[in-house]
């Protein structure tokens, strides 16, 4: 394990495959189909040649999706806030762990390290995530593709929100263009691997403020 920054993508270049940055749960409470299902993305990850980033945490979701992607050959990067090492009981065994002072820092790292993001079922701060990147790929400030993984159902009434907020005219229909939704860990990876066009935001989208 080293500790530090590489300047760029995590390894994931050496074998041409992507650096897929992975929101999940770090609760212990949570039900263990959706540890299970994390433990299949990683194996999928490692088998089809690409790297993890991850928030850094050995329990529940997070350290699922590394043991399972180590445990294939892949390259496995954690972030973590100082405030959360002892909390999220950090993943000594990633062979890049970054400690972040903050939340905010973390968000960044693994953003800048990431070449497409994949979401699993989690709490607020997994949404606060994906409404991060999904956002900022509404705005085109970013090309990289945003996937929700959801086979059990836990973000349908997510899904159910944001088509009522663009019904009504508080977000426009286009954020459904810039993620994808699927059940399935094979399609999901297939939807990340898909070069995604970058969404030119219109002055009446900062204008609006309707995403």
């Amino acid at each position: 394990m080293a500790s530090g920054g590489d300047g760029g993508r995590t390894g994931a270049a050496a074998s041409g495959g992507l650096a897929v940055c992975v929101f999940c749960a770090s609760s212990s409470k949570i039900d263990r189909v959706h540890v299970d299902l994390a433990a299949d993305v990683g194996a999928e990850l490692a088998r089809r040649g690409h790297s993890l980033v991850s928030g850094g945490a050995q329990v529940s979701c997070m350290g699922a999706v590394a043991r399972a992607a180590r445990a294939g050959g892949a390259r496995t990067v954690g972030v973590i806030p100082e405030g959360l090492v002892s909390v999220e009981i950090s993943d000594e065994d990633n062979d890049e762990l970054v400690v972040t002072a903050d939340m905010r820092a973390r968000k960044g790292e693994m953003d800048r390290r990431s070449d497409a993001f994949l979401v699993l079922p989690g709490g607020i701060g997994t949404l606060e995530e994906l409404f991060e990147v999904w956002t900022a790929r509404v705005l085109g400030m970013h090309a990289k593709p945003v996937v929700i993984l959801d086979p059990t159902g836990v973000y349908e009434p997510l899904r159910e929100l944001m088509t009522g907020l663009a019904e009504q005219g508080f977000a426009r229909p286009k954020i459904f263009d810039a993620i994808g939704w699927t059940a399935s860990v094979e399609e999901a990876f297939d939807l990340l691997e898909r070069s995604q066009p970058r969404i030119e935001a219109t002055p009446e989208d900062y204008a609006e403020a309707e995403l």
